[in-house]
């Protein structure tokens, strides 16, 4: 049985950060990123792990990285843990599946959101102004509309607990340059294209996706996770229906859940049912197996 893992507290290794998701600590010029088992819902984290949430994030974060290497550099290094410092293979059994050795780059403050369809606060956005981001969509589009061409609408990078904030464009420019601004939108919607039409194949839609950029040295690189149901919304291609809310392999189900509470989304988080924990997970391994194929390693 593979050990579930909420939390990693490597003693000889140094604690960088904890993400909602991922526990990162410093090598030096590398990181160590490993995905736990951690879910986060409206900002906060749940008392319960999903079983195998981390090994299936980062291993699709893995099979994009490899499939979108031809767009742009990324920061992985390696995945196995027989490749990493002699430091961290003492913890071997938590690393295997769940890990990830990368490049330490400077973040870019900006979250490059694409958008295919029309869903979540771009859908919230367009149904009170028209538009997403200060881009003008065309009238009479309905709930999880198809776009006519895939749209950067970028947005705020804040901290563990804070909601992002959609922007326009222009801001980014403020934030980091036009020229970077254009560089990351272009690159943005190129790994988006290419994701789309594989996923596509593999009876996946890929509505909408949130990439990071860092700078390592001079060179422009991809970051942190890649096209997974934590960054992503997945829907099964066969059930889709513009005009409702979509069915997905993310954790949609589980908010759908927590919406039946009577609770104010704010910690400390309800305990989990053992149906919705299994229900979710469920919702992640389908995704991989379609995308991936078999059962995560």
């Amino acid at each position: 049985m593979r050990p579930i893992v909420r939390e990693t507290n490597f003693s000889d290794l140094t604690l960088k950060g904890r993400g909602k998701v991922r526990d990162i600590y410093d090598l030096g010029e590398q990181l160590l990123i490993v995905a736990t088992d951690r879910i986060s819902a409206f900002d906060v984290i749940m008392p319960n792990p999903i079983p195998e949430k981390g090994r299936i994030l980062n291993q699709i974060s893995r099979f994009w990285f490899e499939n979108t290497e031809d767009i742009v550099v990324n920061h992985m290094i390696a995945t196995r843990v027989e490749e990493f410092p002699k430091v961290c293979r003492r913890y071997q059994e938590i690393l295997e599946g769940r890990s990830m050795l990368v490049s330490k780059a400077q973040t870019l403050p900006v979250e490059c959101v694409v958008r295919g369809y029309l869903s979540g606060s771009g859908w919230k956005e367009y149904s009170n102004t028209g538009e997403i981001c200060g881009i003008q969509l065309p009238r009479g589009l309905q709930e999880s509309s198809k776009l006519q061409e895939p749209i950067f609408t970028p947005a705020t990078k804040e901290e563990l607990g804070a909601h992002d904030e959609n922007i326009p464009f222009e801001q980014v420019v403020d934030k980091i340059g036009r020229d970077m601004a254009e560089k990351v939108r272009d690159l943005s919607i190129a790994i988006y294209l290419k994701a789309r039409d594989l996923a596509d194949e593999r009876g996946i839609i890929i509505a909408d996706t949130k990439f990071e950029f860092g700078l390592l040295g001079d060179t422009l690189i991809l970051i942190d996770e890649i096209l997974t149901p934590d960054s992503s919304r997945f829907w099964p291609k066969d059930e889709y229906a513009p005009g409702r809310p979509q069915q997905s392999f993310d954790k949609q189900f589980l908010r759908d859940y927590l919406l039946t509470l009577d609770w104010d989304k704010t910690p400390p988080a309800p305990d989990l049912p053992p149906e919705i924990v299994e229900k979710t997970r469920e919702r992640y391994l389908e995704a991989y197996r379609r995308l991936v194929g078999g059962s995560p390693c």
